[in-house]
């Protein structure tokens, strides 16, 4: 199965050394489910003929808002909404979580409320799941037809399924914890909070379930199922 790679940005440079870019991460957290990966720089304008050039389609994240004038977005938008109308099935991490959303009718701003960054625990339909976050936009208004799979108190769409068309995620199950260390020293420092920044790097010795999420989208793009991921918290339990 082939799974097309939209990337929307780029990690940061003083990261991509040592971690690789966002298509990377995608690769290594989808790895052993027998996907191959094409990716497309839509960021810089470089986009598939149509829907079918992959059989799913992964929207990366990326530092620039859903909301902002970027040349790169009303055509992002169209491609979503031809790759849902093709029935391809059609996964979004963080920004990809919001821009699927803006293009099918929901809202997206910069959240009132700030930050969410490292180790994040999400109510998953009654189990709990912590994966790593990095973001202050979110979506505050779903589309019509999404429902929430996952949320906080921070967050209240936090995973969101559209049908057998789209699953998307907030959080970022492609973010490691060496990944978010880096980010905090090398990109978050002068952005984020320094108090947000220090209680998230207490958090990281604690594990995340970023396996879990993988399996949960590779199941995606195999079967069209939504299930709530089998987080360690849930095997302890």
């Amino acid at each position: 199965m082939k799974i097309g790679i939209l990337q929307t940005g780029y990690a940061p440079d003083a990261l991509r050394p040592a971690h690789g870019d966002y298509p990377d991460l995608f690769k290594k957290l989808l790895s052993g489910h027998g996907f191959t990966f094409q990716t497309w720089r839509i960021v810089d304008m470089e986009f598939p003929s149509g829907p079918f050039d992959a059989d799913g389609w992964l929207i990366t994240g990326s530092r620039h808002g859903a909301y902002e004038p970027h040349p790169f977005i009303p055509p992002l938008e169209d491609l979503i909404r031809a790759i849902c109308d093709a029935d391809v099935p059609l996964v979004g991490i963080c920004f990809g979580h919001q821009i699927i959303a803006q293009a099918l009718g929901g809202k997206v701003e910069k959240y009132q409320g700030g930050w969410s960054v490292g180790r994040t625990e999400y109510d998953w339909a009654g189990a709990k799941v912590a994966l790593n976050a990095w973001h202050q936009d979110q979506v505050v208004q779903r589309p019509p037809g999404a429902t929430v799979c996952a949320s906080n108190e921070f967050c209240e769409n936090a995973a969101l399924v559209y049908g057998h068309s789209a699953f998307t995620v907030q959080a970022h199950p492609e973010f490691n914890n060496p990944f978010v260390v880096d980010m905090i020293e090398k990109r978050g420092r002068g952005l984020v909070p320094d108090p947000l920044l220090d209680a998230a790097k207490t958090r990281l010795t604690q594990p995340i379930d970023d396996a879990a999420l993988a399996d949960q989208i590779a199941t995606f793009f195999k079967t069209r199922a939504i299930a709530p991921p089998k987080s360690k918290e849930r095997m302890r339990a």
